[in-house]
């Protein structure tokens, strides 16, 4: 084994890059759907006597450097740049749903995506440099940095969070319980300190040394920590008991309608035809019996839905008395300040809107996270000048909301609306001093097919319910749909690529979890604590 230490630390130029590309790439098999998170306990010890090498040389003596920080966020680059672009792949699919217009622009961003992103892994690399000491220190000083550069990924330039480290240790409901406490970066912080483990059981450049006792604790320890976990989330499980909410029945509806078909104009009666079939379930009566709340997916209709008198009647009929709709759609308003103004154009917004049985609009709430290139562009009216336009094809594109609010909806308790990927977004759920009951998540993931992509998504949508002690119902297009107990446990799920219906009750929320109460508090302890514990042992080795 120390040959092997001693052969990835010393590796220079594309061998290292290379190595450390593998590493990444490799790394998300730790992610939905495989969930092979073992897989860790390599790729991560590769990284860090990679890092070694930049740092410490072969003879493992600390050293800081322009030159070695250069090396370093190189490797770090590169192993970011195999994460992504081994993670998100996926988002090609969005650019062949029209083909003949978008599919030039696919090897752009299959790549310039990951390898933006994977800048914050060269920047965790480069922070962890000032912190890199021999020994355990070093894996602190790393696990320090990434959880650092991971909360920024969720921050920066309106952020994008998807497939954090944390999520590679919430594979099985009993892990995912720890999420209720630390949240996905408190868990990017023990996931590193984990997965690092058998770093501390050799070093570049220590042919003959012993394995010191100091070595085999901390694997041992981190063993420790998994298995304490896991019997944790176990023994949270065994004890949850879950309440419904009187009175409700939901019915969320997937229609399976492919993507490339959606927008086609001489499509839209046969779409909404298929909208009000699934969700009589192919009954002839025209009322839906014993529905409460009727939910469709994002962005469900392609036509304006507050413009369609004949489309509203006919929703209208099939709903029961006291009943509630609820569905994604795009909204056509006017920004206040240009309303005045002669021909000020209209702004389209992704939104969600709240029904009564007549198909009364009662409120809406419009979409605040965007997706740059898909429902806007960055620089919209320079690039539209030259030709280019996002995937949805809106004129100018989708303008966005005033940021995550509370929706109230008749006969049932508040909840917070999500549209497509904003459920990513651990700080963006909770807004005001009033708790919501649920989570709603209204997307269409039909623009990535059968890819690793929807079951991302529905993995972190479950996530974020045990995060915030809510249950979750979601409604996708194509799949996966489903409800959840506030423990991420799954009540009803409809597979992808087939036109249902779920009817479900909806569970009550817990009371709000520590991470909900002291979320940010939690994470800034956790990172003062191990750097504590890194100047404690650093400061032994240069008194030992």
């Amino acid at each position: 084994m120390q040959r092997v230490v001693d052969f990835l630390s010393s590796q220079t130029g594309w061998r290292r890059w290379g190595i450390a590309f593998a590493a990444g790439a490799v790394s998300t098999m730790a992610m939905a759907p495989l969930h092979f998170w073992p897989v860790l306990f390599v790729t991560f010890p590769v990284l860090v006597w990679q890092l070694d090498g930049c740092y410490a040389g072969a003879a493992g003596r600390p050293g800081l450097s322009l030159a070695a920080l250069r090396s370093a966020a190189a490797v770090g680059w590169a192993f970011g740049f195999g994460y992504f672009l081994a993670g998100i792949y996926w988002i090609g699919f969005a650019f062949l749903v029209e083909a003949d217009i978008f599919a030039w622009l696919l090897p752009f961003a299959v790549t310039l995506m990951p390898a933006g992103l994977a800048f914050f892994f060269a920047l965790a690399a480069v922070l962890a440099g000032p912190l890199w000491r021999p020994g355990i220190a070093r894996l602190l000083g790393l696990a320090l940095a990434l959880a650092v550069a991971e909360w920024l990924r969720g921050q920066v330039l309106t952020g994008f969070p998807w497939n954090t480290i944390g999520y590679a240790v919430t594979g099985s409901e009993a892990m995912m319980q720890w999420s209720s406490v630390f949240g996905v970066y408190g868990l990017t912080l023990i996931a590193v300190l984990v997965f690092t483990a058998p770093a501390a059981l050799w070093s570049p450049g220590a042919q003959g040394a012993r394995l010191t006792w100091r070595g085999c604790a901390y694997p041992a320890l981190m063993a420790v920590v998994l298995a304490c976990a896991y019997a944790w989330g176990l023994w949270r499980l065994d004890a949850a008991r879950v309440a419904y909410v009187d009175g409700v029945n939901l019915r969320i509806v997937q229609p399976n309608i492919p993507q490339k078909e959606k927008w086609k104009p001489e499509n839209r009666a046969a779409i909404f035809e298929r909208y009000m079939a699934v969700s009589r379930r192919g009954a002839p009566r025209e009322q839906i019996d014993g529905v409460t709340h009727l939910i469709w997916p994002e962005s469900a209709l392609p036509f304006l839905l507050e413009d369609t008198p004949d489309a509203l009647n006919a929703i209208s009929a099939m709903m029961p008395d006291g009943s509630v709709f609820i569905t994604g759609a795009a909204r056509a308003g006017r920004d206040e300040r240009e309303a005045a103004k002669p021909g000020a154009p209209a702004q389209i917004f992704n939104s969600l809107f709240v029904m009564d049985h007549h198909a009364n609009l009662l409120t809406h709430y419009d979409k605040a996270h965007l997706v740059p290139f898909g429902e806007y562009l960055p620089f919209q009216d320079t690039l539209e000048a030259i030709g280019l336009e996002q995937l949805t094809r809106v004129r100018g594109g989708f303008t966005a909301g005033e940021g995550p609010r509370l929706t109230s909806a008749p006969n049932v308790p508040p909840f917070v609306a999500l549209i497509c990927y904003e459920i990513i977004f651990p700080d963006a759920i909770r807004d005001g001093e009033e708790a919501p009951g649920w989570l709603l998540n209204v997307t269409n993931d039909a623009w990535f097919g059968d890819t690793a992509g929807p079951h991302q998504h529905f993995h972190q949508a479950r996530v974020r319910a045990v995060e915030q002690g809510l249950p979750l119902v979601r409604a996708a297009n194509t799949g996966i749909s489903a409800v959840t107990d506030p423990y991420g446990r799954t009540i009803a799920e409809l597979p992808r690529n087939v036109a249902e219906v779920i009817d479900s009750p909806l569970p009550r929320a817990l009371q709000p979890t520590p991470f909900v109460a002291y979320g940010g508090l939690i994470f800034v302890a956790m990172l003062l604590a191990v750097f504590g514990i890194w100047c404690i042992l650093t400061y032994r080795q240069y008194t030992d």
